[in-house]
């Protein structure tokens, strides 16, 4: 079988020649009890860069020896990209969140022989699943393998934003020590109210990881919490998203993207919330509307917007989240740490070893299969597409 495989650049400096840490915590399971990703073996050490071109994800003795064509690119926007052109005769794609290759239902109709689109991370919304359902392209992805390094970025970004890190990291770097002007937009944590739209396992987690801040929480979801849970965290549950920004200092946004929450935080929505009040999204950028959140930031309306995700990635160079004020933008790290490669590059590995043997890959793993949503995506996705508007991602250039 053909696999084409498109992850990120390599270091500007070429690949680390050591790592800062010789090994990686043991984790034996996830906080609900489902188990890592259990590939029958591995070719990488845990740790390692395995994100990028050179990665490779640690897939290429595998699929060698087995007698598969295994083609790596970074080339994955505009007509002519490598990608493109692989895609065609391939049999199974890989992508990243991270670094997507939108997977338009043009390139699935042309992709004959396409069997299976893997997300090496959670999020497929790079994927039309409509296309794929509509082709019976099975679509899966390594399902709660990054979700707590997400959770830690959500609290990273909610800490600096509020507290006004990056200004006061930035005086010092200038030289200064103007201490007026580092602390004129700082503010404490605690006692605020955060609220998180959608508790799944991400939003779930980064509700537990703040409640030692001594906040109040509050959450929306399509999906009510057991009341154990809320009782546990003192969690308010809000029947509307309209209802939660209302009262909410901080809102985490942790929903998939799909038609029903795409442009979800336009201008009404963030005309709802409380002035002054913060977003930090780590979900997909497309639930916010760009110009909204630009001309929030400019207006007072909301004191800072913190984001890991963009609409396309990478972003176009004079995208307005680049150079907005109070923003605390990130290209998408927040799940792609070290240490969450090593799951979702053994979590690919898994997925390939059950495709190829013919066994059935895990339930939780599923977004779409046979024609339909399924696994996870039943539970968090709707039918329909969000790739529109993917091609202008092909205006990015390199610096």
């Amino acid at each position: 079988m053909k696999i084409l495989c498109v992850l990120y650049d390599d270091p500007k400096d070429g690949m680390p020649k050591d790592y800062p840490l010789s090994k990686l915590p043991k984790i034996n399971k996830y906080p609900d009890g489902q188990t890592l990703p259990s590939a029958k073996s591995i070719d990488f050490t845990p740790g390692e860069l395995l994100g990028c071109v050179s990665g490779e994800l640690g897939l290429r003795k595998f699929l060698e020896d087995g007698g598969h064509e295994f083609v790596v690119t970074n080339s994955k926007d505009g007509q002519d990209c490598e990608a493109d052109k692989h895609i065609i005769d391939s049999d199974i794609v890989i992508s990243q969140p991270f670094f997507p290759y939108y997977l338009t239902r043009d390139k699935i109709e042309k992709a004959k022989k396409l069997k299976l689109a893997i997300t090496a991370g959670i999020g497929s919304d790079h994927v039309d699943l409509q296309a794929a359902i509509d082709n019976k392209i099975d679509v899966v992805e390594v399902t709660y393998c990054n979700s707590r390094s997400v959770a830690e970025h959500i609290v990273m970004m909610i800490v600096s934003m509020v507290r006004d890190y990056h200004s006061q990291y930035k005086i010092v770097c200038d030289g200064g020590w103007n201490i007026a002007d580092a602390v004129q937009r700082s503010y404490d944590v605690e006692g605020m109210h955060i609220g998180t739209v959608a508790a799944g396992r991400i939003g779930l987690d980064a509700l537990r990881k703040m409640k030692p801040f001594d906040v109040h929480l509050h959450y929306f979801d399509r999906h009510k919490l057991p009341d154990a849970v809320e009782k546990e965290l003192n969690l308010t549950f809000h029947e509307s998203v309209e209802s939660m920004v209302k009262v909410c200092d901080v809102i985490t946004i942790n929903c998939p993207l799909h038609p029903e929450t795409e442009n979800l935080f336009d201008a009404e929505m963030i005309g709802k919330m409380k002035k002054g009040a913060y977003i930090v999204n780590t979900a997909r950028g497309k639930i916010c509307n760009r110009e909204a959140i630009a001309d929030a930031l400019k207006s007072g309306q909301l004191s800072g917007y913190a984001g890991d995700v963009w609409f396309p990635q990478p972003a176009p160079n004079d995208h307005v989240w680049r150079t907005m004020p109070h923003h605390g933008m990130t290209p998408h790290t927040s799940g792609t740490s070290l240490t969450a490669q090593a799951r979702y590059a053994e979590g690919v590995r898994e997925i390939l070893e059950c495709f190829f043997d013919g066994t059935p890959i895990r339930d939780e793993y599923l977004i779409v299969k046979d024609g339909d949503l399924a696994g996870a995506g039943a539970h968090s996705y709707s039918k329909g597409t969000a790739t529109g508007g993917s091609d202008e991602a092909a205006k990015y250039k390199k610096g």
